[in-house]
């Protein structure tokens, strides 16, 4: 998988950051918020298109992250940017909560057609993955009058109250705020390659199963009795902690649990959705048809759009209950139908048959590299997890691997404890894998 030599690659002119870039990194030390998670590696964007990023000093990097798994139909999109250009040219606010457009039923409708729930549908528009979250918890609230959360070690539902509640993916998102904003019980998500329940991979499912087992004969018999709990808030494909597929037997085994108990099944596809996995929605690839579910991130092509779509008996709550004055946006929601319909048109495919190319291209690497674990994943939704000689997480290793990948133009992002994420832009290319390959190899082999 070597690429020939008339395939673009990035280029790199400058150290790196440059002196443009530092000036702007000095710039926002002094007056922006420190608290935002940049890893190690400084990259100051200045312009990009499809798949390639230019920064302030003129230095050209093969974007495989897409601003964490937002601009799916890559940057720029001449579709999206003509789509963005002309409804803005007509409308661009009037608030939505307030007045009526046509826009909100649009894709209100659109989405009716390609979430996977069962019946009708009706959609909370809001501005980003955390308040579709919270949107999700006050109607699961107000719809089971309970008050009582399950979620998952090692998942990301957002950094406000309620969501953070939700979130347990690393110490530093939820250190200094003290006590959790609702009432939410984790239990361990069924981690194949690094079994919370010490049973190792199995070929009948039955070691994943540990998690069902966990919330129902643990949690429902001791702390959390199941009449008490409004929802179980899930991600198909774990982001933030690790890029880890949940088992299709195990949302399975969730769904009954909600079914038998009036639970809501809340689906988070803030990160797996629009296509990200080979599937519209992470979830598809289980069957399984969820309550509710919170998408953003890939759904508006890098314009800020959420939106929470529930059954519409579910969504049935009173005049006031629930608002957004940016929500559902004119704009933001005419980059959404447009990304829908480039999804649809192709690039869904494209993101399972390149994703399973470059799957196959990092499995090739594992085989190269005792230091690689796992290779794991669903289309363009893959994660890489580096390890020590005794099985232990090699976090620093992995983090020279991601600052050297990026000093060679490359541009991917760590997550979990040691893992590196790809989510490249779904127009990614045969091509364009192979350079990212290549010099991901380079940097493996340079790191260790």
């Amino acid at each position: 998988m070597i690429p020939t030599t008339d395939v673009k690659r990035p280029t790199i002119n400058t150290e790196l950051p440059g002196p443009n870039a530092r000036q702007v990194i000095a710039e926002d030390e002094k007056y922006v918020t420190p608290s935002y998670p940049r890893p190690d590696y400084k990259l100051v964007a200045d312009h990009a298109e499809g798949v390639w990023m230019t920064d302030v000093d003129g230095n050209t990097f093969l974007d495989c992250n897409a601003g964490v798994a937002v601009c799916s139909t890559g940057h720029c999109h001449p579709e999206i940017v003509e789509a963005i250009t002309r409804q803005a040219k007509t409308l661009i606010h009037m608030c939505g909560t307030d007045y009526y457009y046509r826009h909100m039923p649009d894709l209100g409708r659109k989405l009716n057609e390609i979430c996977p729930i069962e019946g009708d549908t009706k959609t909370h528009f809001a501005n980003s993955g955390a308040e579709a979250v919270e949107t999700a918890l006050k109607l699961a609230m107000y719809h089971t009058k309970r008050q009582k959360f399950i979620s998952f070690f090692g998942s990301f539902h957002g950094r406000t109250l309620g969501a953070l509640s939700l979130t347990s993916s690393k110490r530093a998102q939820r250190l200094g705020f003290m006590r959790q904003a609702i009432d939410v019980t984790h239990v361990p998500y069924s981690y194949c390659y690094r079994c919370p329940f010490n049973l190792g991979k199995c070929d009948d499912g039955t070691c994943c199963m540990g998690t069902v087992d966990w919330i129902e004969n643990r949690l429902f018999k001791t702390t959390t009795p199941p009449e008490e709990v409004a929802g179980i808030v899930i991600e198909a494909v774990q982001g933030e902690g690790g890029y880890v597929p949940m088992p299709p037997e195990v949302l399975k085994a969730i769904r009954e649990i909600c079914d038998r108990h009036g639970i809501m099944m809340i689906v988070d596809e803030v990160q797996s959705g629009m296509g990200r996995t080979g599937k519209m929605f992470a979830i598809e690839h289980s069957g399984v048809k969820p309550d509710i579910m919170c998408l953003a991130k890939g759904i508006g092509s890098g314009l800020p759009i959420g939106a929470t779509v529930a059954k519409s008996e579910i969504m049935s709550w009173h005049k006031g209950a629930h608002a957004s004055t940016f929500g559902g946006n004119p704009v933001c929601i005419a980059a959404a139908l447009k990304t829908i319909e480039l999804l649809e048109n192709g690039l869904v495919d494209n993101a399972r048959e390149v994703g399973d190319y470059l799957k196959e291209g990092l499995r090739g690497l594992q085989e190269k590299y005792d230091c690689i674990g796992d290779v794991r994943g669903l289309g363009m939704m893959l994660g890489v997890e580096f390890v020590n000689e005794d099985g232990s997480p090699a976090v620093e290793l992995r983090d020279r691997i991601e600052v050297d990948c990026f000093n060679r133009g490359l541009i991917i992002l760590g997550c979990g404890t040691s893992t590196i994420r790809w989510s490249p832009p779904l127009i990614l290319t045969k091509e364009n894998a192979d350079v990212a390959l290549e010099i991901f190899d380079e940097s493996i082999a340079a790191s260790i």
